[in-house]
């Protein structure tokens, strides 16, 4: 069997870990609906993150004459039920949890953004369900993840209001801001109304996606579209897809940005119309990514055990790091490290990071409120503005670290306080676009 079916049967068995046809109702649910004739063949379409399924309205009469349409929301969106989810890989099983209790075997899939992300994987990892995919305003890693957990955590300190007023700027171009209002007010409304924790977890989702290595193991037939002046998921990112992906065809729309099924409807319309039409006729659903049972071996004596390999704790600890204090604050201090002082950074970043924030023992939050009063009270404050910022990311509130902080006055004295105060005042302001501290 090639390396590529071994890469698929192993994801597809690490997907399924736990899951079988009868195990929806452990599922969180999807709220959907269907358009188009109950016997046409399914045709699935998946929303933005901040958008709902109406985002698709305008593609329904170019679909749902020669396909069955499922429509579903995103966790918190549009009034669905708020179950938090964290992982694309989640989403995915929430939503073929809808398709195996309404008996659907076989599905074409398109997606924008977020819903891309969940098309890609679910490609990836279910080839033998998926007929066609289409991937709109789409990449195989969304910008940076340490962006996604910065605007996760505006979210979390400020709400949806702020992020509601500028998603405009980042779904449409400005020509289309400038004429069409309506749509405007329409798409600030439909962030506003989303559930703030659903939207912070899905963040989380993206800053996790990545699947730039494995992109050349996507088989079904796929189009990539994306708007010329799409400034979230630029030309480029699709340019790397089509590259990454078998037989991936590109398609370009002129004067689009970001959302582009709701700023160029029937361009959009049409090209999934003709996607899905061509690639359902030479449909084959391709075979489960088992490998072949392996021949028969010789039995032999057995050897001295070797060691299990543990852990890799200082790789453990740079990923915590990374996701608590930031890609930049990391690296200036590994390039600080350089030299005297890196066994130190080392032996800090393996035991400090690795093993003792990687404990199952607390939760993130807890180990933050703890860590912020030590440093307090050791009068530690450039320690404790890095702490401040991976508690903003461990998904305490502004609120609750001034609360913290207030805390230690009584028992570690109030000029420590004070200090701990002025020190945390400056990072949360930035991480929180608070303004001037």
């Amino acid at each position: 069997m090639s390396e590529t079916t071994d890469q698929a049967a192993t994801t597809y068995d690490t997907f399924n870990d736990g899951y079988d046809d009868r195990d929806d109702l452990l599922q969180p649910p999807l709220q959907y609906r269907f358009d188009g004739p109950d016997d046409a063949p399914v045709l699935v379409l998946g929303p933005a993150l901040g958008a709902t399924w109406h985002m698709w309205d305008r593609q329904l009469p170019m679909l749902s004459g020669d396909w069955r349409v499922l429509r579903y929301e995103l966790p918190g969106h549009g009034g669905a039920p708020a179950d938090p989810a964290y992982s694309v890989d989640d989403l995915a099983r929430r939503l073929l949890a809808v398709l195996d209790d309404e008996g659907i075997d076989s599905f074409g899939y398109a997606g924008c953004g977020l819903g891309a992300a969940i098309g890609a994987r679910l490609a990836l990892l279910r080839p033998d369900r998926v007929a066609a995919l289409a991937l709109v305003s789409a990449a195989a890693r969304y910008a940076t993840a340490d962006g996604w957990r910065q605007r996760g955590v505006l979210v979390r300190a400020n709400g949806l209001d702020r992020t509601a007023h500028t998603t405009p700027e980042r779904w449409f171009t400005e020509a289309f801001l400038a004429t069409q209002p309506a749509i405007t007010e329409w798409a600030v409304q439909m962030v506003r109304s989303t559930d703030a924790a659903c939207y912070v977890a899905a963040c989380e989702a993206l800053a996790a996606f990545d699947i730039r290595d494995a992109v050349g193991s996507i088989t079904v037939p796929t189009l990539v579209v994306v708007g010329v002046d799409d400034t979230e998921t630029p030309p480029a990112d699709a340019r790397l897809l089509v590259a990454g992906i078998p037989d991936a065809r590109l398609a370009v729309v002129p004067a689009t940005g970001h959302l582009a099924p709701v700023e160029e409807p029937a361009a959009v319309g049409d090209l999934l119309a003709r996607h899905f039409r061509a690639a359902w006729a030479d449909h084959t659903p391709a075979p489960l990514p088992f490998a072949p049972a392996p021949p028969p071996v010789a039995p032999r004596m057995p050897g001295p055990a070797a060691p299990p390999a543990g852990p890799d704790h200082y790789a453990e600890g740079l990923r915590v790091r990374r996701e608590l204090t930031g890609d930049a604050e990391v690296e200036a201090a590994l390039a600080r490290a350089e030299g005297f002082g890196s066994a130190f950074d080392t032996f800090a970043t393996r035991y400090a990071w690795g093993e003792v924030w990687g404990r199952p023992g607390l939760d993130r939050r807890t180990r933050s409120v703890i860590t912020l009063t030590a440093l307090t009270a050791l009068g530690q404050l450039g320690e404790l503005a890095e702490q401040t910022r991976a508690a903003l990311r461990n998904g305490l509130t502004p609120a609750e670290i001034e609360e913290a902080l207030l805390h230690t006055a009584v028992y570690c004295g109030l000029p420590a306080a004070r200090a701990a105060i002025d020190a945390a005042r400056a990072v949360v302001a930035e991480e929180t676009g608070s303004g001037t501290p």
